[in-house]
């Protein structure tokens, strides 16, 4: 089974990040062929500084690895570092009815919340198409928000070989439920578009002024907390011990703790959940060649793979 996953390098990486794609994709390096991409094509639509993009492609890369990707079990490459996949977009493209992507709602979502309207951003869901296309893919772990683009993607597999014949492979998505659950310093969902992150690698002092910073009300000291809904408690259980999260839980229940006491106890939990990532990732920066070597092998077997899709491509449309 060849499993794809990619994820953007639109900014820094945080708890969203990781609890929503990256540690699942990591779960999955030794359930089949795993293939990660950094899509650095897609973040076209939203990064439009160079230096700031090069930078995030580093530090999407060195993440990646910090948090446990293994590039011997794995294939981890840059999206751009595969000239097929934006062929196959073409390609794809030719065949792609305007009337489905005037149907996809991300878009019209991303417009709403102020990126600009490009092309590019309209026809995101043809280049993911080809993203996990290119590359014969089995099953494609993708949050909720993401189930059309895989609907797309499928079509599009259906459409193509109804035209030119059996060519491409029908992939399964695979819903990932939970990635909707990760809150945000104003309680709504963790995302950079929504300024309302924590990063995985921030430094203690800013951390911490963050998650002291989280959204609460005004229930005094001596009152129990509501805790449906409560963004200190959906980020705490991420990253206590079950026995600590019901510990907290009961603590809102019964009254006598503030939440200052609760934050203090979530920022030691994130705070050494991570550390011994920030461990690996030092090392990972302490040794200069180590990203260039792992990108550059997986550059190496992600085109040859994408080259022999594209050669039934190619022989099908008559190219």
């Amino acid at each position: 089974m060849r499993i794809l996953s990619g994820i953007q390098p639109s900014g820094t990486l945080h708890l969203g990040n990781y609890f929503g794609m990256m540690r699942p994709a990591i779960e999955l390096q030794d359930k089949g062929e795993a293939l990660y991409f950094i899509a650095d094509y897609h973040a076209l639509t939203t990064v439009q500084d160079a230096g700031d993009l090069s930078d995030n492609i580093r530090e999407v890369a060195i993440d990646f690895l910090a948090c446990g990707l293994d590039p011997r079990k794995a294939c981890f490459f840059r999206q751009s570092h595969v000239p097929a996949v934006t062929e196959l977009s073409w390609i794809l493209s030719t065949l792609t009815p305007m009337g489905l992507l005037e149907r996809c709602t991300s878009y019209k979502d991303k417009v709403a919340k102020g990126i600009g309207a490009s092309h590019g951003l309209f026809a995101y869901p043809v280049l993911m198409a080809a993203d996990i296309l290119i590359y014969d893919s089995d099953l494609v772990p993708v949050g909720k928000d993401q189930k059309q683009h895989i609907e797309v993607a499928r079509d599009l597999v259906i459409k193509f070989n109804e035209t030119y014949g059996c060519t491409l492979k029908l992939p399964e998505p695979s819903i990932r439920e939970e990635t909707a659950t990760v809150p945000g310093l104003d309680g709504e969902k963790m995302s950079k578009s929504y300024g309302n992150t924590i990063g995985m690698f921030e430094e203690e002092s800013p951390l911490r002024k963050k998650i002291m910073s989280l959204k609460t009300d005004s229930t005094p000291v001596d009152q129990p907390k509501e805790t449906k809904d409560s963004t200190i408690l959906g980020l705490y259980k991420l990253v206590a011990s079950p026995a600590d999260y019901a510990q907290m839980e009961q603590d809102f229940l019964n009254g006598g703790f503030g939440y200052g006491d609760f934050k203090k106890r979530l920022f030691g939990a994130v705070w050494e959940y991570f550390a011994p990532l920030r461990e690996r990732r030092a090392a990972i920066i302490a040794d200069g060649g180590y990203v260039d070597e792992v990108l550059r092998d997986g550059r190496e077997k992600a085109n040859r793979i994408a080259g022999g899709v594209m050669e039934r491509v190619r022989s099908a449309v008559g190219l």
